[in-house]
């Protein structure tokens, strides 16, 4: 039966029968789901048809309201949206959409569009713009495949960083499982997370994993080390300045709130932030304006901040030093980035690739650590913590002939610890074994010392009542044994 003439080349003259799999719609075996926003019915049914036969499952919304609400109930892949509708402007739902799906590949239409109505639109993030009525068939179906072409894309390159890149968080023990899941929770929400820990322990790839776990990720990830930057300089470096607002302005500059809009902005060692900025900061967080420095126009942010410090802001704030209100509007969730000395477990995880990034780095040949090795690294307390253990691994791979690396040769790249006690190796007992029964060992002696008192062995120990508990539990070790 011959299709309407209002349906123009939308359709092809025939359609054979074609293995669904095969078609452009289906991505791994599944189709993906295009939703169409349009006011006029027949539009709907035209565009919908058109993309049903290449394989594509379709919805619809007859406004901008409905669409929004569609976007948040079910998994859309791509947006057709028509910029005039009847309740809510098409560009003000492109903005919204994709304030809540970032990277979701949106394509624009309209029949009496300007060509400032496009050059908004592409500014606010759309794909791609095609114009009213929609006649040429391919037009319509490269648009449709190029957005979903990308957003696989995009897809592959968030795995790819969040498995292997540079920023992974590594390491296996309950307390990496543990910073995970706080992780994951955090960055799926829009509030304000302070990253607290000793240097070293990797608090930026805290902050890092929040971004790329929200639903910024597509957005600028901008940072601003607070203690790095002179006070004098440091508004320059927050809010931006026009042209001649000091010596040296020579042209205007955006500031890191303006160029973390719609993104994260991640204030390193926030806690050396001198008090006169805290108060301007804190009115960004407020209120999500500032000016420039030297500028009279009041420009809006919508940054993400997220926070860290090696300092007990409490304590600053106690001593007068960190404004109270401040404190309380960054520390929406506190992550306790945790010290190396608390998962030693992750050793061996953390040197092995360490090692083969140092070894691939400088041009050596593959090396592994032994053993032995690895108990003498376990022995020492990383007061540097995880950024130590990796400045060591390279030297240790610099100096070391290798390929088998000992406790010589750490000892050697690291003055100051100790040879490990050969005594406690027995042959074919791994290395999970051997460190629970030296923990055993030293909890047994502690607990002899204090008299079996638990609150004065953990004390000694510098762990937590409910810490020590746990440990004993975990040890199979009794009060009194």
């Amino acid at each position: 039966m011959a299709e309407n003439s209002s349906e123009g080349s939308l359709y092809p003259a025939g359609v054979g029968a074609v293995s669904k799999e095969n078609l452009p719609g289906y991505h791994r075996g599944v189709a993906a789901t295009v939703l169409i926003v349009d006011d006029e019915k027949n539009i709907q049914v035209t565009l919908a048809r058109a993309l049903s036969l290449e394989g594509y499952r379709t919805e619809a919304a007859g406004s901008g309201q409905e669409a929004l609400e569609k976007l948040a109930a079910l998994p859309v892949d791509l947006v057709l949206l028509d910029v005039k509708l009847p309740d809510v402007d098409g560009l003000s739902v492109l903005e919204r959409a994709l304030r809540t799906r970032p990277g979701l590949p949106v394509v624009v239409m309209s029949g009496h569009g300007s060509i400032e109505t496009v050059r908004q639109a592409f500014k606010l993030g759309a794909f791609d713009y095609l114009e009213k009525p929609i006649g040429e068939r391919e037009r319509l179906l490269a648009a449709v495949r190029n957005g979903l072409a990308l957003r696989d894309l995009r897809a592959e390159n968030d795995e790819l960083r969040r498995v292997a890149g540079p920023g992974e968080m590594l390491g296996s023990s309950p307390v990496m499982q543990r910073l995970r899941e706080l992780v994951r929770r955090a960055a799926g929400s829009e509030g304000r997370v302070l990253v607290t820990g000793e240097n070293g322990t990797g608090k930026e790839l805290v902050a890092r994993a929040l971004h790329d776990g929200s639903r910024r990720r597509d957005g600028p990830f901008v940072k601003l080390n607070c203690a790095a930057v002179p006070a004098e300089l440091i508004e320059s470096e927050l809010f931006g300045h026009e042209r001649g607002a000091f010596t040296g302005a020579v042209a205007a500059r955006r500031g890191k709130f303006e160029l973390a809009d719609g993104g994260t902005l991640f204030l390193d060692e926030v806690g050396d932030m001198p008090p006169a900025m805290q108060a301007k900061v804190l009115r960004v967080l407020q209120e999500g304006e500032f000016e420039r420095v030297g500028g009279q126009v009041t420009l809006r942010t919508d940054a993400r901040v997220i926070a860290a410090t090696n300092k007990d802001l409490l304590a600053e704030v106690s001593a007068g030093r960190f404004r109270e209100d401040l404190y309380y509007r960054l520390a929406v969730v506190l992550v306790p980035a945790p010290p190396l000395r608390d998962r030693r477990e992750d050793l061996p995880e953390l040197c092995a690739r360490f090692l083969a990034e140092a070894c691939e780095r400088n041009g050596r040949r593959p090396m592994s650590f032994t053993r032995e090795a690895l108990l003498a690294l376990q022995a020492h307390d990383w007061p540097g913590n995880v950024r130590e253990l990796r400045n060591v691994v390279e030297r240790i791979a610099i100096l070391a002939d290798g390929p088998g690396l000992g406790a010589a040769e750490v000892t050697a790249a690291l003055p100051g610890t100790r040879a490990p006690r050969t005594d406690r190796l027995r042959e074919g007992a791994g290395f999970h074994e051997l460190v629970e029964e030296a923990e055993r060992e030293i909890v047994l002696a502690a607990l002899t010392a204090h008299q079996d008192n638990v609150s004065d062995t953990a004390r000694a120990l510098g762990l937590e009542r409910s810490h020590l508990y746990k440990k004993m539990r975990a040890l199979g070790i009794k009060r009194g044994e």
